[in-house]
């Protein structure tokens, strides 16, 4: 019987910016894989779908024809779970195979870089049909109805993980002089003035092929702006190129800059990889040293728990903090679920929960770490000697787009700073709207500092508590004699010495109007279950924070964190009155602030540094800015006047106040975010995780009274002893270049005490040397035992 759903009128292709995930399951990462056999001893390739190596290996892909939403069809099969949530009853299920390709000499040497030209095709055999859940059927006639545009359109489709790199990567870009001056004038003679030729571009070796005749013309006629044509796309988009700059740029006028020599938008249909596609597939090409300092390749292992993640550019700094989160308990409990099913949305590419979810199966389950077959054909072909290969790895290209989505720095391509990323982990999953119904994991992390400040000459003192989920520590920079780049070690524990020694600060007392200073001293009110450490090793040269090589002395045994707890109030201590700071005005050094600026720190860090430091002195400013990171707020807008949020509030938009409510923000929060950071949604989502306790008069005596209840976050108890469980190692000048890779205490079968671990994205091996890495480490995890 013919499929009554096929020939549905609502079915039509997906949009050019609609996402359309043929490559993974939305929910898992069970995905089409290539598995490498032999045949009558020539080298080939073999495709599972799945990797359980299951009897439904061969399922293959199952893509909803209705929201093109991607499910596995496999033992899990979360395409018909799919169905039966949302009723989507027709689904593409594509099957490829690749292409058997046969070397009768060995691969030429490639002397440079190169992205060759191969497509989809090129490689694979691909198979589809059309699966109907709801009559059911598995081979729909897919001639009929609107289906084979449907399913053209699926096929050519950029795929979603490809569009978000691609998309990441054009953030980078921003226009120029000379495209936002471009001058068109059709004048015979005329110079300076884009004329419209056209011609090839730059030779690439492997890739597409041009004699730089693009170029020549630049520089005879100084005409700088060039477009490529197989790139423009009916939304706009296309890849801009400025020879003055050797830059690309946008073009924000390219519609009537194209339409001056007839080009229209209109029907133009991408035929050419952009350059931002090539420069994806390079970076995913990179590699990684993985031998030991005698030349020894360390042996790669496999199971549960030592699963690693593919680099997806300069994706390394999620990739090590997400191995470390995942090794806590909290973390654990919370996404690993295997005997649950994934939560309900209508869209689980763009729900956090599910991907973390995905993520923590991905990590934890022991599925997806097996040896990656590729390496053992490549041996077979170069006849090289059998080597133990490394796993393929998991891509986390659903997470990380996720977890950066809105974020300035996240959401590129960029390397970034691993404890910035922990942070700003740290906050979104706080937001989380699940948290009403689950443990939030980051509890496990949170505690109180106190800060007592204490008058020199009345004596008189004041108590201030915050909560915090980190704590950043200086370490102190003592060069040995004679050598510039060589510094004695220092112990983790002196560090935390420092942290919480008593410093003098100047200023003026409320109650006796002395100016000789304050005593200042920070200590643990309570201490975590789970102590994420940031140890900072910074020094301003030429303006510059560079990162030093300072050794950074840590024990695998217990260390005694007792001392650094707050005791007990003093009952004969005098209690400073309190103060409301008036409402000033403060500008910030414009000079000032563009160095620090150019530093690559966010404005409101430095505007609040600037007023902390006299508002002249950039190396002061810096040296405030190091030592506040882990301030609560931080991030917050340097606000004086407090009087103003409520009439502030009243205009916010009610677009904002919903979005806000999507995240689980309710109104009333959601508008006094808002207030505090002039309608800014992005600054309003840190306000709100940085007030957990702010109470005003908008806030209702029951949610105070709730908090109250709750209590603190950690342990004032003793014993207080905290052992090193993981850390994030970085190998660079500066956090936001460089390498990182991260080390975990793990079991292994048949062993009785832990090893060490190393995480190199997606290599995992058993690390033999681990106390020099120990001493360069940049995060430290240590749970309390």
């Amino acid at each position: 019987m013919a499929c009554v759903h096929s020939g549905a009128s609502d079915l039509s292709p997906p949009g050019p910016t609609q996402a359309v995930y043929r490559e993974d399951c939305t929910q898992c990462f069970d995905s089409i894989v290539c598995v490498f056999t032999l045949h009558n001893s020539v080298p080939f390739l073999s495709i599972r779908f799945g990797t359980n190596g299951s009897k439904d290996d061969d399922a293959g892909l199952n893509v909803c024809l209705y929201c093109f939403n991607g499910g596995c069809a496999g033992d899990r099969d979360h395409a018909l779970l799919h169905f039966k949530r949302y009723g989507h009853a027709l689904a593409l299920n594509i099957r490829r195979t690749p292409k058997r390709v046969q070397r009768d000499e060995p691969p030429l040497k490639i002397s440079k870089l190169a992205i060759a030209a191969e497509t989809e095709e090129d490689r694979y055999d691909i198979v589809t049909s059309v699966v109907c859940y709801a009559c059911p059927q598995e081979n729909v006639d897919k001639t009929t109805g609107n289906l084979p545009a449907v399913i053209e359109g699926v096929m050519t489709a950029m795929t979603f993980s490809k569009r978000e790199e691609v998309k990441a990567w054009e953030q980078e870009f921003v226009p120029c002089e000379h495209t936002l001056c471009l001058a068109q004038e059709n004048v015979a003679g005329a110079e300076s003035k884009e004329c419209g030729n056209t011609a090839c571009g730059r030779s690439q070796f492997g890739g597409a092929q041009g004699n730089s005749h693009a170029l020549a013309h630049a520089d005879a006629t100084s005409h700088a702006v060039a477009v490529k044509l197989g790139s423009i796309t009916a939304e706009g988009s296309a890849d801009i190129y400025c020879y003055k700059c050797n830059e690309e740029r946008t073009d924000p006028e390219l519609a009537n800059h194209l339409a001056h020599w007839g080009i229209y938008l209109a029907g133009r249909e991408k035929t050419e990889k952009s350059l931002m596609e090539m420069q994806v597939e390079h970076n995913l090409q990179w590699e990684f040293s993985m031998t030991t300092e005698d030349g020894r390749e360390l042996v790669p292992i496999y199971g549960p728990g030592f699963t690693g993640l593919a680099n997806l550019g300069n994706s390394c700094y999620l990739s090590s903090v997400m191995q470390c989160i995942f090794s806590t308990k909290g973390f654990q409990s919370r996404y690993y679920r295997p005997s649950e099913e994934p939560p309900v949305c209508q869209a689980p590419a763009q729900d956090l929960e599910t991907q973390l979810r995905k993520l923590a199966d991905g990590l934890l389950s022991g599925r997806y770490s097996r040896p990656d077959p590729r390496v053992n054909v490549s041996a077979v072909v170069s006849e090289a000697p059998s080597t133990s290969p490394h796993q393929k790895g998991l891509l986390p290209t659903m997470f990380k787009y996720l977890i950066g989505q809105g974020h300035p720095e996240f959401a590129t391509m960029r390397q970034q700073d691993a404890f910035e990323f922990l942070l700003h982990l740290f906050k979104s999953v706080s937001l989380s709207k699940h948290n009403d119904v689950q443990v939030n994991p980051v509890e496990n992390f949170r505690f109180e500092v106190e800060q007592r400040l204490q008058c020199l000459e009345c004596k008189k003192v004041r108590y201030k508590v915050d909560e915090q989920d980190n704590v950043s520590v200086a370490v102190p920079a003592r060069r040995i004699s004679g050598e510039m780049d060589q510094f004695e070690p220092v112990t983790l524990t002196e560090c935390l010495d420092i942290f919480t020694a008593e410093e003098t600060v100047e200023l003026t007392c409320p109650a006796c109007e002395s100016q000789a200073g304050f005593s200042k001293r920070t200590t643990f009110k309570t201490l975590p279950q789970e102590l994420a450490i940031n140890a900072r090793r910074f020094e301003l040269v030429k303006w510059v924070p560079t990162k030093l090589d300072i050794p950074v002395l840590v024990s695998d045994e217990p260390i005694d964190f007792g001392p650094y707890l707050a005791g007990s109030h003093d009952p004969k201590e005098e209690l400073l009155p309190e103060v409301k700071e008036k409402a000033t005005m403060f500008s910030p050094n414009p000079e000032v602030l563009d160095q620090l600026l150019g530093m690559g720190f966010p404005a409101p860090r430095c505007e609040k540094a600037l007023h902390a430091t006299g508002n002249s002195d950039p190396e002061a400013a810096m040296n405030w800015l190091f030592a506040h990171m882990e301030d609560p707020d931080i991030d917050e807008p340097l606000v004086l006047d407090q009087s103003a949020g409520g009439a502030k509030a009243a205009e916010q938009d009610e677009s904002k106040i919903a979005q806000l409510g999507e995240m689980g923000i309710d109104p009333s929060r959601a508008r006094r975010a808002l207030a505090a950071t002039d309608g800014d949604v992005n600054r309003a989502v840190d306000w709100v995780f940085t007030h957990p306790d702010d109470d005003d008069e908008m806030e209702s005596h029951d949610d105070g009274a709730a908090r109250a209840n709750q209590g603190p976050f950690g342990y004032d108890t003793l014993p207080a002893r905290y052992q090193l469980k993981s850390i994030v190692c970085h190998k660079g000048t500066s956090v936001h270049a460089g390498h990182y890779v991260a080390f975990i205490r793990k079991s292994l079968a048949g062993e009785d005490s832990p090893s060490w671990i190393l995480f190199n994205d997606e290599k995992v091996v058993e690390c033999e040397k681990i106390e020099d890495m120990k001493k360069t480490a940049y995060l430290y995890f240590l749970t309390r035992v």
